[in-house]
């Protein structure tokens, strides 16, 4: 009997969970615990919600609330939505409870004292209209490597690469919009390059880590680990515990970890139970794509720092795109947990995420292949065979299992395949092989299916009413093994089945191996799978799409608000501040998700500008290459569908562009 540490990334407590949360982390993660409860392993399954950081605190200052409000408000929709999925946590706490910032502070003391940590004085970008040094996500910019706009200061998701806020092009800052300058500040760093050659060990000796994790671990390390900074200026997070520092916290980073420790710790405290037995024997994370290398090398190296036992392995799950396309909050292109277990069982949901990929690919969501798996696999497979099975052992042998005797070969080959099956699925479910597991869990119940109608129960009974008994009693133990083997993956279907069968709930998984026996008294069948209807399929996605239309019109909405209020009266000096220029058309380019807005590259003689434009109905991209067009300059920066715009082009109402043909480029109008 092992002890299995499994922990779940932990959900930063800025918004709500979607599904592509529950894909990579909490349903794989949940099944796993499961299962080893199942097989008597002592399992302590642990989460938390991340509630320091820059978003948290950006959002407050939106919002014009405390950022402890903010992630007070998420953290509990974040429990509403795990729950819903019955998402089986031994303890979820906060990175806000007062044990997570003694044991975070403890932690940085411990690596200071050994020199671990070190002070340096390094550039920052500062506002000086706010008055404040911008960490992280207070600015945004261009990324230096892949020029991508929309950059964050730590991190680019365009290009996946870990920044500093001084290596953003163009950067502005998010309260006000203005321009910061560098300026000297005092900061923590974590001796990381001292643990290049130890980590690079770690990973290579580590047989059981997924290949996905491997290699983006080992791309990173082939650059070289660069010593990583610890520390942030800001309020909101653990304050640095040294004396005389103020004014400064421990990078979300250097603490977010943690929280697998100080949930741990309050589930000990509740339970009397020692959490490091668990971690010192088997440690498992899971995560998401997106955290490989926070996990793989940043953890790892501040554990190995404290003295800490590396975890046995890492599990990443990678991307969930929607319908093709990637998945995106701020331009509602999103399924949120809790408005899909509204309408389906969140058991659908679980078998749908798990049965379409395997964790270690990129997969989507669609609605039309959703209904597809769970119609023809869950109700005309499972379900059909579970159905024919209760209704038959209820119609010929009053709701009894009959006996088993002189069984033909058909009936011994299916009885090796039920006995077989449990061990199949258990080494898969092991091996983190989960979707694997899962379709052979299908292939069985199609097995069974095709046992079923060979044998004829319905004819044999009249015929030969030993052969009707046999495939009956085969056919209620599968229902039993599947009613086992199922409990990690879809739990309240499992549950149902049991209850149907009359055996108890709280089985463990080598109880799917011991028969019914005969005479066993079953309850009355009930369908458990109910099919979808194209109609509600095609709801689903109209619903989704008309989000997105929406979002863009309301984007729509704000470039034409700026043409509004210039049309309502102004003085001539209010004329005399509009800047508009020719400008010449270079590049244009269709916005993903939208259908009326273009990406255009504008030349104004002394520089070029990116202008957003709605006049993607009325112009192909191909039209506007080398079009004049007059251009309104001297607007503040905004971003429309997540796309910078310097300016506007002018166009009439029914979007023809007011071009200029005769005018010289950057000409001013007036």
């Amino acid at each position: 009997m092992s002890k299995i540490f499994i922990s779940c990334a932990l959900p930063y407590a800025n918004g709500p969970c979607h599904l592509g949360h529950l894909r990579s982390t909490y349903i794989p993660a949940d099944i796993y615990a499961r299962y080893n409860r199942m097989i008597d392993n002592e399992v302590l399954l642990v989460g938390a919600t991340d509630e320091h950081g820059t978003p948290i605190a950006v959002k407050a200052d939106k919002e014009g609330k405390e950022p402890i409000e903010i992630a007070t408000r998420y953290h509990k929709m974040i429990v509403k939505d795990l729950k819903s999925c019955d998402i089986s946590f031994d303890s979820f706490t906060r990175t806000t409870d007062e044990i997570h910032y003694k044991i975070a502070q403890n932690f940085f003391l411990d690596l200071y004292g050994k020199d671990l940590i070190y002070e340096k004085e390094i550039k920052q970008l500062y506002c000086e209209k706010c008055e404040k040094f911008l960490p992280d996500r207070y600015v945004e910019g261009t990324c230096k490597y892949c020029k991508s706009e929309g950059a964050r200061g730590d991190h680019c998701e365009s290009c996946g690469r870990h920044l500093d806020v001084v290596d953003l092009i163009d950067p502005k800052c998010l309260t006000c919009n203005h321009t910061p300058i560098i300026k000297e500040s005092n900061h923590y760093f974590f001796r990381l390059s001292s643990f290049q050659k130890s980590i690079e060990e770690y990973i290579d000796s580590n047989k059981e880590m997924p290949a996905n994790v491997k290699n983006y671990a080992k791309n990173w390390l082939k650059e070289g680990l660069n010593d990583w900074i610890l520390s942030r200026d800001m309020d909101w997070g653990i304050p640095i515990p040294l004396e005389g520092v103020e004014g400064k916290i421990i990078y979300v980073w250097g603490e977010a970890f943690l929280g697998y420790i100080s949930s741990a710790v309050q589930w000990s405290a509740k339970t009397g139970k020692d959490w490091q037995e668990y971690w010192n024997d088997t440690a498992i994370h899971f995560i998401g794509k997106d955290i490989i290398y926070h996990h793989a090398l940043f953890w790892t190296s501040l554990l190995e720092g404290y003295g800490c036992r590396l975890p046995t392995n890492i599990i990443a799950g990678e991307y969930l795109s929607l319908e093709g396309k990637k998945m995106s909050t701020s331009q509602n292109w999103v399924i949120w947990v809790e408005d899909f277990v509204k309408k389906y069982d969140s058991d659908l949901l679980r078998y749908y995420l798990t049965i379409n990929a395997p964790l270690s690919k990129d997969t989507d969501f669609s609605w039309d292949d959703f209904g597809r798996r769970i119609n023809d696999e869950l109700a005309d497979v499972l379900g059909n065979f579970l159905h024919r099975t209760f209704t038959f052992t209820k119609k010929f042998f009053d709701n009894k299992i009959p006996e088993y005797k002189n069984p033909n070969d058909d009936d011994r080959a299916f009885e090796v395949a039920i006995e077989e099956i449990p061990n199949t699925v258990g080494k898969l479910i092991e091996e983190f092989k989960f979707r694997e597991g899962l379709v052979e869990i299908i292939k069985i119940a199609k097995k069974g299916n095709k046992y079923f109608n060979d044998q004829e129960p319905w004819k044999a009974v009249k015929e030969d009413n030993q052969r009707a008994a046999n495939c009956l009693y085969l056919c209620n133990q599968l229902t039993k093994a599947l009613a086992i083997l199922l409990k990690p993956y879809i739990p309240n279907k499992a549950e149902k089945i049991a209850n149907i069968l009359n055996i108890p709930i709280d089985t463990k998984w080598n109880d799917s191996k011991i028969p019914l026996e005969v005479n066993h008294a079953i309850n009355k069948p009930k369908p458990l799978f109910k099919k979808i209807d194209e109609d509600i399929l095609e709801k689903e996605k109209e619903n989704l799409y008309k989000n997105l239309e929406s979002e863009e019109k309301n984007l729509e909405n704000k470039e034409e608000k700026g043409g509004e209020e210039m049309n309502e009266q102004i003085t001539i000096d209010d004329f005399g501040k509009m800047d508009m220029r020719i400008g010449e058309i270079l590049e244009a380019e269709k916005i993903k998700g939208s259908n009326k807005l273009l990406k255009l590259q504008v030349n104004i003689k002394e520089k070029q500008i990116q202008v957003v434009a709605g006049i993607g109905t009325k112009y192909s991209p191909e039209e506007l290459i080398n079009k004049k067009v007059v251009v309104l300059v001297n607007l503040p920066p905004a971003k429309l569908f997540g796309v910078k715009s310097e300016g506007m082009i002018l166009a009439s109402d029914s979007s023809t562009l007011l071009a200029c043909e005769e005018g010289e480029v950057g000409e001013n109008i007036r």
